[in-house]
């Protein structure tokens, strides 16, 4: 019996925060995948951490995703996505600037014609062209 093609689709940060703590596992893809921006905001977790042992939690957060991953770039197609993405968010009132770096994850998605897997959905409504898939936020699963 064949099966149907496999699921990939990026994790936005804040997923990669919580990832430990889904418990639906169903909720995520099948091949989970990162951008480039994913491990820049990881990379400034350790460097504001405001105490060692959240320092080095986040040092291994961070570890653990250069380890499991290979980034997606934001490269040219994903910086053409940005311009659509950017004036996706402006035509529904949103600043950009304000989620700029969530707008450079949903551009590599769109750019590379993957679903975006998020705990955060509000984190990027009113982007047009994105394919978002919402798991349930471990500390209020009815989200």
């Amino acid at each position: 019996m064949a099966s149907g093609p496999t699921v990939r689709g990026v994790l936005d940060t804040s997923t990669i925060i919580l990832l430990e703590r889904i418990t639906d596992v169903s909720t995520l893809p099948e091949e989970p995948m990162i951008t480039a921006v994913t491990l820049a905001e990881l990379s400034v977790g350790p460097l504001v951490a405001s105490n060692p042992p959240e320092q080095a939690t986040r040092q291994l957060r961070l570890q653990q995703a250069e380890a499991d991953f290979r980034p997606l770039p934001f490269d040219a197609a994903a910086a053409r996505s940005f311009g659509r993405v950017a004036a996706s968010l402006r035509r529904g009132g949103r600043k950009s600037s304000a989620r700029a770096f969530d707008a450079m994850i949903a551009a590599t998605a769109i750019s590379n014609d993957l679903p975006l897997f998020t705990c955060n959905p509000s984190d990027f409504e009113n982007i047009d062209d994105l394919d978002l898939r919402p798991i349930p936020h471990p500390d209020n699963p009815s989200k």
